[in-house]
């Protein structure tokens, strides 16, 4: 039931957006945040539900859409999705009050985009996912292309082109696979699907996985984005409008890195772990990448696009650890990174309405005169680093563990890519806040700025201090996933093994 209002209730906003209310902004704006507040309590009263039996998926619809091929609209939660929904709900509330633009439209795209990637973290029907995981272009191409501010070189236009063709094309592949997929299962319900498995009625070989797992995987490398594929990110981040900037840095590469755990490894196992080690190597390049291209950047937006790369290959490392700790180390990750990240948007969006412009050298000196906006920006950025007792160590510390397992190489070097974080984000925290004094006074966080990043400052600290508070949950269902990728495996026995055991 309260899942439904955090998937509906922004879909009616966005309705009555367009509408009713395209020509008043103020109640535009007044429902517009009604609606997205209703949907992240919502989210909230999901928890005591899920907690009961997180590996149990909480069926909220499940009704016949298309009769041929059997469609069902059917959404659910478990422990691995009910973070990732409340923070999706969160974060579009805190987009929308972040809002200067009361454009209707404007708010209207916002809730549509809400709708997506909540449906996409609820969809319990592959084909119902891929059709919410299209939906999130539709409201991201219009805020970029309509709304989206050129940087440097960089248009809108340009940027919203090469958003939409990396993650267009790549999406085209995985509807091919879950096309193959109903046609060896008959069916599309994906609990239906990991049941068949169990049951052993439902077998892929290991020929079949590999181009099933690869076209899955190419789909969600290019929205979490992963190193090679990860072109378009930086121009997208940096030409977005900021209400935009806080859910794509926030919660589009979540989309990605959950759908490699939630559909790749229990449905292909053999090719994931076939493909494990390059996959890693990936990962390595867009942790290092990532960090040293961040160093260089002279504008904050970009520079916090590079780190996002950075840090969501850290969660792909995680997934494809075949392990435990790794396993729990990305799903916990991939909220605290979404916590953080839109955070830094936000106060990035705020410092960008101060000047006109995130680049770094328009600014110098801030902390003396903006004391509140300076320790919050610290706070965030420390976080992003992963300083221990702040959330984003608890995440990683468990990432590198996995790493460790997998294979040590791996966990060395993206333990480099940590100390990296703290350079780049500490020095372009230096140049921004500390040294000259600059030339005009700046305002410090309004009432409005300081409410919508106070709750993301306090889940910084909390789930830094108090992770047993949401990782439970995901442990259960990552667990399971553990499990359900050893069914689909074709074990196979060595060649001096067989003969000895028919030599007996």
């Amino acid at each position: 039931m309260y899942l439904l209002v955090a998937l509906f209730l922004p879909l009616v906003g966005f309705l009555a957006c367009m509408t009713l209310l395209r020509k008043a902004r103020q109640t535009a704006y007044t429902a517009a945040l009604a609606s997205a507040g209703i949907a992240f309590l919502a989210s909230l009263a999901m928890v005591p539900e899920v907690m009961q039996n997180p590996t149990r998926v909480s069926q909220a619809l499940a009704v016949n859409w298309i009769p041929y091929p059997p469609i069902h609209f059917s959404i659910g939660a478990d422990g691995l999705s009910l973070w990732l929904i409340a923070a999706t709900t969160l974060l579009s509330l805190i987009a929308i009050l972040t809002a200067s633009k009361r454009d209707p439209q404007f708010l209207a795209w916002l809730l549509l985009l809400e709708v997506g990637i909540v449906g996409v973290f609820s969809s319990q029907d592959l084909f119902l996912f891929f059709v919410f995981f299209e939906l999130t272009l539709v409201p991201t191409l219009f805020l970029m292309g309509q709304y989206g501010k050129d940087s440097g070189k960089t248009t809108s236009n340009a940027a919203t082109i090469k958003f939409f063709v990396y993650t267009f094309a790549g999406s085209v592949l995985m509807l091919a696979a879950i096309t193959y997929l109903f046609l060896k299962a008959g069916t599309f319900d994906y609990q239906n699907i990991l049941l068949q498995v169990q049951a052993g009625s439902f077998r892929l070989s290991p020929a079949e996985q590999m181009p099933l797992f690869l076209a899955f995987f190419l789909a969600f490398a290019v929205k979490t984005p992963l190193f090679p594929f990860h072109a378009w990110q930086a121009d997208a981040y940096t030409t977005a409008p900021s209400p935009l900037g806080i859910v794509m840095a926030g919660l589009m590469g979540k989309l990605g890195t959950y759908g490699l755990l939630r559909f790749c490894l229990p449905l292909f196992p053999n090719a994931a772990r076939e493909c494990a080690g390059w996959i890693n190597g990936l990962a390595i390049l867009a942790i290092l990448y990532g960090a040293l291209v961040a160093i260089v950047q002279p504008n904050i937006k970009r520079l916090l696009a590079f780190s996002s790369l950075s840090h969501l290959g850290f969660i792909v490392l995680g997934i494809f650890s075949f392990h435990i700790n790794g396993l729990d180390g990305a799903a916990y990750q991939m909220v605290c990174h979404a916590i953080t990240t839109g955070g830094l948007f936000v106060l990035a969006g705020v410092l960008e309405e101060r000047k006109g412009s995130c680049e770094i050298s328009a600014f110098g000196g801030l902390a003396s005169r903006t004391p509140w906006l300076a320790t919050t920006f610290l706070v965030a950025a420390l976080a992003s680093s992963g300083l221990p007792s702040l959330n984003n160590f608890v995440g990683e510390y468990l990432i590198l563990q996995g790493a460790a397992f997998a294979g040590f190489a791996y966990a060395a070097a993206a333990a480099v890519g940590v100390i990296l974080s703290a350079v780049y984000l500490l020095w372009m925290y230096q140049r921004t806040f500390l040294g000259p004094n600059p030339a005009e006074d700046t305002k410090d966080l309004s009432n409005q700025e300081a409410l919508a990043i106070a709750p993301l400052i306090l889940l910084m600290i909390w789930m830094g201090v108090n992770s047993g508070s949401f990782l439970p949950v995901q442990s259960a269902v990552n667990q399971k996933i553990l499990q359900q990728s050893k069914m689909n495996v074709e074990f196979r026995v060595a060649a001096p093994v067989a003969e000895a055991i028919h030599g007996n």
